[in-house]
């Protein structure tokens, strides 16, 4: 088997460049990790590189048939590190009895729901290393303030330390995708819960964000009902003006409000 045919179904564009695929191998820190799982290997472009370092493990997960075959075929030492699954749908907690990092050139059509997974197992997963759309990498590692800012920014930010590290340009992919990709590193902070009830703190976030252009008085007018609430001057502020710890204070407010 010479290649691996990309499929539009899975959002495959494979990296041809390996002095990009190292570059990214190298952005992963892994420090006091020894087991790592490459997400959508592919035809081992980052493998290759992953497979050098003698600090860890590599393992991978790939849903493709074809690419798990193509996989045994050029990494023998992977077959019995190669998990033929969906990402999405597997149990993190019970793949390693230790934390794991994870890395890997991620589908753009599923790339946020990743990340959505990392944060319910946050805390087996200390580092994350992927590429992925450039927007989509940018609203990610985006602050306060910035237009791109959003709902997944804070969820991730509340628990992970984000770093926009470098782009890559469209031409070093087979096929081409139509926009450039960025590379980003997420690091697990000390955060190991919310100081609110996060339950209640994903609610009003998200309730928040999508009436983004409001401040947060109207946007939350469902959830506010004291006056003395109303008048508090943080409910002032739109959504992307507020850091995670303003969310936390709104939510520990919403939830202690009093009504006489």
């Amino acid at each position: 088997m010479a290649t691996v045919r990309a499929k539009k179904n899975l959002g495959q564009h494979f990296l041809k460049d390996k002095e990009i695929a190292e570059k990214i191998v190298d952005s992963l820190q892994a420090s006091k990790i020894n087991k790592v799982l490459e997400i959508g290997p592919g035809m081992g472009v980052l493998t290759q590189f992953l497979l050098k370092k003698q600090s860890f493990e590599t393992f991978a997960v790939e849903i493709d048939r074809e690419s798990v075959d193509y996989m045994k075929a050029h990494f023998p030492e992977m077959t019995e590190r190669i998990i033929t699954s969906d990402f999405l749908r597997m149990r993190l907690d019970q793949l390693f009895n230790e934390p794991f990092a994870i890395i890997g050139n991620f589908p753009y059509n599923i790339s946020s729901q990743i990340f959505f997974r990392v944060l319910e197992y946050r805390d087996h997963i200390p580092e994350i290393v992927g590429m992925l759309q450039k927007e989509v990498a940018e609203r990610l590692a985006a602050g306060p303030g910035s237009k791109t800012y959003g709902i997944l920014s804070v969820f991730l930010q509340a628990y992970y330390n984000i770093e926009y590290l470098f782009t890559v340009n469209e031409d070093v992919f087979s096929p081409p995708p139509k926009v450039k990709s960025g590379v980003i590193r997420l690091t697990r902070n000390q955060k190991e819960k919310l100081n609110c009830d996060e339950k209640q703190f994903f609610g009003i976030v998200k309730m928040a964000f999508n009436q983004r252009r409001k401040t947060m008085r109207n946007s939350l007018k469902s959830r506010i009902i004291s006056d003395e609430l109303k008048a508090n001057p943080i409910f002032d502020k739109r959504p992307e003006q507020m850091g995670v710890a303003e969310f936390e204070m709104i939510t520990r407010l919403i939830c202690d409000q009093v009504i006489v």
